[in-house]
């Protein structure tokens, strides 16, 4: 029995080229092989690496191992084949998959994360990442690979500066609520990640992208409308989006939208709006175009405002919604 095990250990991989090399041969025959044996193989192959990767429970990753079974992967153009191959992989391999790549992209040598660097330069990995959305078995894997990816700043430069992004737009309004709500996920991390990055892409796609998150907005699906006005209302209140800000509330336009939006039969939707369209109120250097909209619009906008809904232990809506009744008022 001591001579088999010892003859079993010796035909496993041991060295990090010999595993990269085991996964990718098992990968690489996924197309000629039988499928249920091909599939075998790899499911095997991608529990081992997560293993190794990430340890067994009982003992910690050899990080010496990791970093070179890591560089290895990236020589081996392993990590293209992980993203091409993830629509046919079973559930397990590629929930294993999914922990394997949060690890991989995590990994530097001298300073530089190599796995991140691979991806620089192989774009057209993150876009195939962003099209596994259309596909309900595999959106929520390509997801959470995604929002890894999103950490970095040149990945996510990458996808803001795409046709991609505009996908995003379609997805948080697929009827699947998981889906669209992690997609949601995704398109939050990608605005709010990097302040550097969303500040230079939405001073060049200002009227492009309002034009498209306007769609969301005005949205037949209560969800999607509800979280877009949500996430507007955060995002624009940033003080490190205060100049994106300061553009938008100079647009009767968008004035005109969340008047729309304090009419919703929602609640919480009308107070999402307020959030938003107090500022246009507030703001001391309001544009003649909004002062004269808010003129048109004075009576009903107090009857909305003084039918906002009561806030449960929040005086300072209360308070704020006080002030904005007041400076419409003199108008």
């Amino acid at each position: 029995m001591s001579f088999l095990f010892r003859m079993a250990s010796r035909m496993r991989p041991s060295t990090p080229e010999e595993v990269v090399r085991s996964i990718k041969d098992s990968f690489l025959a996924l197309p000629t092989k039988t499928g249920a044996r091909a599939h075998e193989e790899v499911e095997k192959n991608i529990s081992s690496l997560r293993q190794l990767l990430s340890g067994d429970g009982e003992t910690e990753p050899n990080q010496e191992q990791v970093l070179q079974i890591s560089l290895e992967i990236c020589n081996e153009d392993l990590l293209s084949l992980f993203v091409q191959n993830l629509p046919s992989l079973g559930w397990g391999v590629r929930k294993d998959l999914v922990n394997c790549w949060c690890i991989l992209l995590g990994q530097k040598a001298d300073e530089k994360y190599f796995c991140v660097k691979y991806m620089e330069e192989h774009v057209e990995l993150l876009y195939f990442l962003v099209g596994c959305y259309k596909n309900l078995d595999v959106a929520l894997n390509s997801g959470n690979m995604l929002r890894e990816c999103i950490k970095y700043p040149t990945l996510a430069k990458y996808i803001l500066e795409s046709d991609s992004f505009e996908l995003f737009f379609e997805y948080v309004e697929l009827p699947n609520f998981d889906i669209a709500s992690d997609a949601l996920s995704t398109f939050k991390d990608l605005l709010t990640k990097h302040e550097t990055v969303v500040a230079e892409f939405l001073g060049s796609h200002y009227e492009q992208f309002f034009e498209l998150y306007t769609r969301i907005l005005k949205s037949s699906n209560y969800v999607t409308r509800r979280q877009a006005v949500k996430f507007l209302s955060e995002f624009l209140l940033e003080a490190s989006n205060s100049k994106i800000m300061k553009r938008y509330i100079q647009e009767v336009r968008f004035l005109n939208i969340m008047i729309g939006l304090l009419k919703d039969s929602s609640k919480n939707i009308r107070i999402c709006a307020f959030h938003v369209f107090k500022v246009f109120v507030a703001n001391p250097n309001k544009p003649r175009g909004i002062v004269e909209a808010l003129r048109e619009n004075r009576r009903e906008l107090l009857k909305l405002l003084h039918n906002l809904p009561a806030s449960k232990g929040e005086d300072e809506l209360d308070e704020e919604r006080d002030l904005i009744i007041q400076a419409i008022e003199k108008l």
